[in-house]
């Protein structure tokens, strides 16, 4: 749903004032792989935080 109203909103933007909808266009798109790095490198510290939590989940498993 908030993605919906951002694309309406853009177009919105479009249609009063369309050089700063197509700047705003242009400023999301050079940010877009740093988003991505982002989410990649999130992941990773989800992992390695999984892989070393994954000994005290088991050994907490135990003694109850």
């Amino acid at each position: 749903m908030r993605f919906l109203i951002s694309i309406l909103l853009w177009f919105i933007l479009l249609a009063l004032c369309w050089p700063l909808a197509i700047l705003a266009f242009f400023v999301w798109l050079i940010l877009l792989p740093f988003q991505l790095l982002g989410f990649a490198i999130g992941g990773v510290f989800k992992i390695v935080e999984a892989i070393l939590m994954f000994p005290f989940r088991v050994a907490g498993r135990m003694t109850r």
